[in-house]
């Protein structure tokens, strides 16, 4: 059997528009300190994790994050982090920087489900990102499709460059980004809950195939006292 390769899927630590409940895509706002000390947090408890390779997306909170995950690594000196747009979040057109509940309401007015926890349960991401993107006055936020090729297309350079290598490689990314990638991959992940900030999410890539390890980790958060 092939040795594969294993991906760790980590989102980036709390920013002020998670802080704040607003709309944040492709969007640039920076840590908060507790997203600082969260993602600290993480880093010590994957500091053990032999990672071979480090990515990121080419936005600021991802690269912030994955800064302190490798100063906090026994190999992170040795690491060069590597950014790729590919791995942005979703680009939420005019919405960026709304209020989280407000833009999804309109989204379900779209839709027209009887409230927005009903549209969530019977609708797939697919056609939520779809509908998404109709509720955009300007129709500029992505469509699934628009959302998959690009992402699949960093996802394909990584297996192209790790796979069968036996490697460990960490993708430090966004919420939807992560959730939405995953859903799609892994066929026993159905309906994943969205994720927590400076979580881990564990994929085994082998023979053509991708194994979940782990989804929305926070069990290995450790601080100074622990």
């Amino acid at each position: 059997m092939k040795e594969g390769c294993t991906f760790y899927f980590i989102r980036h630590g709390q920013t002020y528009f998670n802080h704040y409940r607003r709309i944040q895509g492709w969007s640039n706002t920076p840590l908060t300190p507790q997203g600082r000390e969260d993602v600290r947090s993480s880093a010590r408890g994957l500091a053990d994790v032999e990672f071979d390779a480090a990515y990121t997306s080419d936005l600021s909170r991802t690269i912030e994050t994955a800064n302190i995950i490798l100063e906090e690594n026994k190999k992170g000196k040795e690491m060069t982090l590597q950014s790729m747009p590919e791995f942005r979040e979703v680009f939420f057109g005019s919405f960026e920087g709304s209020n989280v509940d407000e833009t999804w309401e309109k989204v379900n007015e779209q839709m027209g489900y009887p409230s927005v926890a009903e549209m969530w349960a019977e609708t797939s991401i697919p056609e939520q990102m779809n509908a998404f993107k109709k509720a955009d006055p300007y129709h500029d936020a992505e469509d699934f499709l628009t959302f998959w090729l690009r992402v699949e297309q960093g996802l394909i350079k990584l297996i192209n460059k790790h796979r069968d290598t036996g490697e460990k490689v960490m993708i430090v990314a966004h919420g939807n980004t992560i959730r939405y990638l995953l859903n799609n991959l892994v066929p026993e992940l159905e309906n994943p809950q969205p994720l927590l900030n400076a979580s881990v999410s564990a994929v085994r890539y082998q023979n053509g195939k991708y194994h979940l390890e782990l989804y929305n980790g926070v069990g290995h958060f450790k601080t100074l006292e622990d």
